[in-house]
Order: C-alpha cells, then sequence, then structure tokens
C-alpha cells in the first residue's frame, strides 16, 4: 500500500468523535469550559493554592462545575418567569 492509501484508510477507520468527547453546548445556557476552568482556579486559590494534586484539582473542577450549573439553572429559572 502506498502512504496516501494508507492515510486515507486511517482517516476512514477513525471512531466518530475522536478528538473532544465534550459535547459542544455554546450557546445552550450551560457553563463553559473555560469559565468551569476560571471557578476552579478561584476555588484552588481559595483553599490556599499550595498543592497540585489531580485529586484535589479534580474535586475543585466539579465543584465549580456544580456551582456554576446550578448558578446557569437559577437564572434559566428566572428568565422563563419573566416571560
Amino acid at each position: 500500500m502506498n502512504a496516501q492509501n494508507l492515510a486515507t484508510n486511517a482517516q476512514n477507520t477513525r471512531p466518530r468523535g475522536v478528538g473532544s468527547d465534550v459535547p459542544e453546548e455554546i450557546g445552550k445556557n450551560v457553563p463553559t469550559l473555560a469559565e468551569i476552568h476560571r471557578r476552579a482556579l478561584q476555588i484552588h486559590i481559595e483553599r490556599g493554592g499550595h498543592d497540585c494534586d489531580l485529586d484535589n484539582y479534580l474535586d475543585e473542577w466539579l465543584q465549580a462545575e456544580r456551582e456554576l450549573k446550578e448558578k446557569y439553572s437559577t437564572s434559566n429559572d428566572e428568565d422563563a418567569k419573566n416571560k
């Protein structure tokens, strides 16, 4: 097989969705990854910001995601009531 056939074959056999497991949710009233990252960093600093432990990072990320999703949900509920 020549190089072009190998490249084409590799592209055709790659599973769909490879590259990002994060659904495209821009504009759907959910926090972006950048917003979650910023909030996770704020939480890290509020806790002292000394360690760079992956367990702590995951906890901070999940806390930030929870807080922001709740904030967006509350905001969406208020918007629906005002309509």
